[in-house]
């Protein structure tokens, strides 16, 4: 909004709701003749052209107190009122330029809605938009603006008169303050809350906002309820802001947004832009200093609110670049070969001309959530859902909800593993102080899938020693990998999720020694209980044997089924990565059937493996083939879980 007085004429440039409006009138044309009132707004204008707002706010007040029908102030009035996203006040200043002269300024009209829109006044809405409409000056621009509010008032109206379940509830006096608290991110297990604290600086005013910082803060949940947070502190939180974080399922990346303050970027960080995306690692119980994400990600423009898949391969994040569809885009990075691709915008079934913000894809990786005002909504920013196919498009998005959507902005909202429970943040009453964190029990019809989670402990078989190693989680019905992820180098642990309605294999591997494998059968519920499983890895040695559970034979057959040539392939770069080693291929079944036809299928099934190694270039004369048909049961042939068990290829070192 800007003011110019030039000799006779007074030049009143308003961009209201986007819209740029120009009034040009001679100084003896102000729709009051009041002097004082003249003076007042004049004098208010003055201040606005200094930033001094809430001055210029009285005297334009005081202005259109002298004269109750000067139009000019009560028009200024109301923007100033939106801008502050004061609406019903605003609002109340519009009803009144309106009925003084609806003639002055018909695009006011249009205003009204959009303001009876964003406090819930819907029918109202919908009939001054109509009004509006009516005027056969519109321009295809304003056509399109009226039909997408029109589509928005009334999906608003049906869903106030079918709302969904909404019980929010407090996280407690662990998490919340007086305080504002926002931008929460837990892990797959539910264990572990960070989160982004606004609070005054060492010793500063608390009634100076901009004396205030952003540090991130943890807490865990334990018993219950979340235990009292701690701030995480160094290399991650700095004498300036840092904020709109996400992590890791197994909370080991830390994904935030760090800002240029006014000497620059905080702590030595090196910037792009106004604000850019970094990254840290947690290893042990310490994060690493963070690192600008490079110029893949980040640009001279905002890039923010960054949200990371499940299998660490793609990075969603908002920013206002250009080449984008509305004013504040969602965009996706994917790691290719170890590195960043350039950034590119998530397309049409998602972006608008409006804003977009907070993505957050499930630990499932295929239900994202994000904010926006640009799909039908109930008034400012909404909560939306969309679910990524198989082709990895998205489909088309769904509201979250009335009362979980309100006619105000609801941004930043993440679901738990399981995928029940929703976590957000509100000023809603009853609260600790300002923004509190919540959670609420998300209805049936926007949850994503159920996935669980591998959990436990990598140690050398011999030492006992904790383990770096690499994990691989691999869907067997479509051979993608879903997760690819290291355990920690210092304690060893690791956590995977597992969504649930799919089959997976999982390898596990450390230079040095054997890899391991597991294969989990997930039912699609939402009661699918963690694994939580330490796992040794025998040192390469002659004698150390690993099962190879990911290899499947047609039943009572020795034709490998296609999910095993996950594990070959695991099998052949093994061999590759150590080609010193021998070994023999073992088969092995259970105890039901005839001894002597167990005795040739263990054996057939160990040569069919060692064919297919030697066809995929392996020296033959490293291999060799032997069936034990149940000669070596791990386990008892007293169930039939113990008998899947016993059936099994493995793989023996017989030369390193």
């Amino acid at each position: 909004m800007i003011f110019l007085k030039k000799s006779f004429q007074l030049i009143l440039l308003l961009s209201f709701f986007g819209t740029s409006i120009l009034f040009a009138q001679q100084k003896q044309q102000y729709t009051s003749d009041s002097k004082k009132a003249i003076k007042a707004f004049e004098e208010g204008t003055a201040l606005y052209n200094q930033r001094r707002d809430e001055e210029a706010l009285e005297l334009f007040k005081k202005a259109a107190e002298i004269d109750a029908k000067f139009i000019e102030p009560l028009i200024v009035i109301t923007e100033l009122y939106t801008e502050k996203k004061q609406y019903p006040q605003a609002l109340e200043y519009a009803y009144k330029a309106h009925a003084i002269d609806p003639a002055f300024f018909p695009r006011l009209l249009f205003n009204i809605a959009t303001l009876e829109y964003k406090t819930g006044k819907y029918a109202e809405a919908k009939q001054h938009l109509n009004e509006f409409a009516s005027n056969s000056r519109l321009t295809e621009k304003d056509k399109k603006k009226v039909a997408t509010m029109l589509a928005s008032a009334t999906f608003a109206e049906q869903a106030i008169k079918n709302p969904v379940p909404f019980t929010p509830e407090n996280l407690g006096p662990g998490v919340n303050t007086k305080y504002s608290e926002y931008g929460p991110a837990v892990t797959v297990d539910n264990g572990t809350l960070i989160y982004t604290m606004k609070a005054p600086f060492n010793g500063a005013p608390e009634d100076r906002p901009n004396y205030h910082s952003e540090d991130f803060f943890t807490s865990r949940f334990v018993n219950g309820k979340w235990e009292k947070s701690v701030n995480l502190g160094p290399p991650i939180n700095t004498e300036g802001n840092e904020g709109s974080e996400c992590i890791s399922p197994d909370g080991k990346i830390m994904l935030l947004t760090v800002c240029e303050e006014a000497g620059g970027y905080p702590d030595g960080r090196k910037g792009m832009g106004s604000c850019d995306i970094f990254y840290s690692q947690k290893v042990g119980d310490k994060w690493s200093a963070p690192l600008n994400m490079g110029p893949a990600i980040n640009s001279r423009a905002w890039d923010s609110q960054p949200a990371i898949s499940p299998d660490g391969k793609t990075i969603y994040f908002v920013s206002s670049r250009g080449g984008g569809k509305g004013t504040v885009d969602i965009w996706k990075s994917e790691l290719v070969n170890d590195s960043w691709t350039p950034a590119v915008n998530l397309g049409d079934s998602i972006n608008t001309e409006g804003t977009e913000y907070s993505p957050f894809m499930h630990a499932d990786n295929r239900t994202f959530y994000f904010s926006s005002d640009g799909h039908p909504s109930m008034g400012g920013n909404d909560l939306f859902v969309v679910r990524k196919k198989e082709d990895g498009t998205f489909g088309k998005p769904v509201n979250l909800g009335y009362p979980i959507n309100t006619s105000g902005d609801e941004y930043s909202l993440i679901v738990n593993g399981k995928g029940d429970r929703a976590y957000y943040s509100s000023e809603m009453k009853g609260g600790f102080g300002a923004l509190d964190l919540y959670s609420f029990e998300l209805p049936q019809a926007i949850r994503p899938v159920p996935v669980t989670y591998f959990k436990g402990r990598i140690t050398d078989k011999v030492t006992g020693k904790p383990l770096q190693a690499r994990f691989q989680l691999i869907d067997l019905n479509t051979g993608k990998i879903s997760a690819d992820e290291n355990s920690d180098k210092v304690d060893g642990t690791f956590m995977i999720p597992l969504p649930s309605g799919r089959s997976y294999a999982l390898n596990v591997s450390s230079k040095g020694y054997l890899f391991h494998s597991e294969n989990f059968d997930l039912p699609k519920t939402a009661d699918v209980k963690p694994f939580e499983k330490d796992v040794a890895l025998s040192p390469i040695t002659e004698g150390s044997t690993t099962v190879l559970r990911n290899i499947f034979f047609e039943t009572a057959s020795y034709a490998l089924k296609k999910e095993s040539e996950v594990e070959l392939q695991k099998l052949i770069e093994f061999l590759k990565v150590n080609p010193s080693v021998q070994g023999e291929i073992a088969g092995h079944t259970d105890n039901v059937g005839d001894r002597k036809m167990n005795q040739a299928l263990s054996e057939n099934r160990a040569k069919t493996v060692l064919q297919y190694l030697v066809t995929n270039g392996i020296d033959a004369s490293r291999l060799s083939a032997k069936g034990y048909a149940d000669t070596q049961p791990l386990v008892p042939n007293t169930t039939d879980e113990n008998r899947a068990q016993n059936r099994r290829t493995e793989f023996r070192v017989t030369k390193k």
